[in-house]
């Protein structure tokens, strides 16, 4: 059975995208999009400075130069006032992270692109089931991206899509997953020197079968959510957690608290507690420009993003997995709460 093309076929028709490819990883497929632009040395891409490294490494794969925007404080997401500053006659791309299921202000963003003739791609790595306006997270922009890493939301074991609209940039990225071999590929006759990032019909099949439960699944993110947020109640007003309103439905993969009066030292608190009970949380992700791989590139002075650099060490990942029980639940936020009173 084709499990690859069942599942590529379904998961576009579910995100109302006209095509789909599978690939090794979300990051291959980021890097099988820009590659597929041919952008030069003079290109930029803009992207935003909170991310996973994965959202900006593949800029650094093509020859196009990377300008880091800042962050919404609201939302984690890109901020349209930055890209608007930050977007020149070079811009070719603007990548923008739904960072923890949160959304950004794709109205804007799609205006924007559309007028100053700019690609937009969506990273969708962790909004699988998120909405924004009852529109599904992955339908934005010229093309959008979903991780199936064992830690998200459905699972390939490892492994990713790309989500497109246009045929022609479809074609040329099918041709560039599989060594330069496209439709009208002679035999081996390769029509151009590629990568290889063809996905398995093993991996597919365990996609396939986590795809057929989703709505389960995003149903058990979503408890864990509620759990959480009954019993932070008593403090909802010292914290936020992800965005979840009437624009935004959240699908809710991992699930963040936020202080809203910044202290380090409370996080740092939490943090220690939590690991002495055996709960592991995660730090919110480092502006791209404080990361180490970023300034071996970047030898000058870097102008720092004011909303990533004061919002980053606010507040944690919290513990999210579907095997997380309630009452592990409640002893975390009794931990969190006890350490903010």
């Amino acid at each position: 059975y084709f499990y690859c093309e069942k599942l590529e076929k379904d998961f576009a028709k579910y995100h109302k995208r006209k095509f789909a490819l599978l690939t090794p990883n979300c990051t291959s497929a980021i890097h099988l999009f820009l590659h597929c632009l041919n952008l030069k040395a003079s290109d930029e891409v803009i992207a935003p400075e909170c991310t996973w490294i994965a959202s900006i490494s593949p800029v650094y794969q093509t020859r196009a130069k990377l300008v880091l925007s800042d962050i919404d404080r609201k939302n984690f997401c890109i901020s349209v006032d930055d890209v608007k500053k930050k977007i020149t006659k070079k811009t070719k791309v603007i990548i923008s992270v739904n960072l923890y299921g949160n959304m950004a202000n794709y109205k804007e963003l799609e205006k924007i692109c559309k007028k100053k003739k700019i690609h937009l791609l969506e990273d969708a790595a962790e909004s699988l089931g998120s909405t924004y306006y009852n529109r599904k997270s992955g339908s934005f922009g010229s093309a959008s991206v979903f991780s199936f890493h064992r830690t998200k939301t459905m699972t390939t074991g490892e492994g990713g899509i790309l989500l497109l609209d246009n045929k022609k940039i479809f074609d040329r990225c099918k041709m560039l997953r599989d060594h330069g071999r496209g439709p009208k590929t002679k035999d081996l006759f390769n029509e151009e020197f590629s990568f290889k990032y063809m996905p398995s019909n093993m991996q597919a099949a365990l996609g396939y079968s986590q795809f057929k439960k989703l709505p389960l699944l995003l149903r058990k993110k979503r408890q864990i959510f509620k759990n959480y947020k009954y019993y932070l109640k008593d403090v909802s007003k010292k914290i936020s957690l992800n965005e979840d309103n009437k624009i935004v439905k959240n699908g809710l993969w991992a699930i963040i608290v936020v202080l809203r009066n910044y202290n380090s030292n409370t996080v740092k608190k939490i943090f220690q507690k939590l690991k002495k009970k055996n709960y592991f949380p995660r730090p919110l992700f480092y502006p791209i420009s404080l990361l180490p791989a970023y300034k071996k590139k970047n030898k000058d002075n870097i102008k720092k993003n004011i909303n990533a650099y004061q919002t980053y060490k606010s507040g944690l990942v919290l513990p999210s997995s579907y095997i997380l029980k309630k009452k592990d639940i409640k002893i975390i936020c009794n931990l969190i709460k006890d350490t903010i009173k």
